[in-house]
């Protein structure tokens, strides 16, 4: 897309998206009406919408608990500022860790938690912990009051059910992948 587009249709979202585009009008009218018959929808009013449905119009604090290498990756990554999201605080059991900074971001102790989530009004949290201390920081994370979790440890956790939690398994999609190109 062009930069200065203001209108898009459904045809050119599709061949962006690589939906059809009477899926795109289906899956965009579910959340109202954006566009118009002949003329297509209007990019900045679009980019508005979604970032409302997505929940990224509004800047969000996130944290990551764990500092190794996947968690300092994962800080170090540019494309969260891109979406809303920024982190906050970081949190590591290791004391060599705390008090460090990585990718600008401070590195506190499990102890600080609670404070510091609620401090910082953190409702999402990101774990890259050995999978031995994973199901303890979930719980730590939900009393702390975060409401959402992306796990990238490699075991499936639990936490209530007003929490949103998904587990992220490296391997698993490795392995999805290696089976993608060998039954290709």
């Amino acid at each position: 897309m062009a930069v200065g587009t203001k209108n898009i249709s459904s045809a050119r979202l599709s061949r962006l998206s690589g939906f059809s585009a009477p899926q795109v009008r289906r899956d965009l009218a579910y959340f109202g009406s954006f566009g118009k018959r002949g003329v297509g929808y209007s990019v900045g009013r679009l980019r508005e919408e979604v970032g409302s449905i997505l929940g990224t119009d509004q800047p969000r604090n996130i944290t990551m608990v764990g500092v190794g290498n996947l968690g300092r990756a994962l800080l170090a990554y540019k494309g969260f500022d891109r979406h809303g999201t920024r982190f906050a605080v970081a949190f590591d059991a290791d004391a060599r860790k705390i008090g460090s900074t990585v990718a600008g971001v401070p590195v506190e102790p499990l102890s600080d938690m609670e404070r510091l989530v609620q401090e910082h009004a953190i409702e999402l949290a990101l774990i890259a912990v050995p999978a031995a201390a994973a199901q303890d920081v979930v719980d730590s994370l939900v009393a702390a009051g975060i409401k959402a979790i992306l796990n990238f440890a490699p075991r499936a956790l639990t936490a209530p059910e007003d929490v949103k939690l998904t587990n992220v398994d490296l391997a698993v999609e490795v392995e999805y992948l290696s089976y993608s190109l060998a039954n290709g």
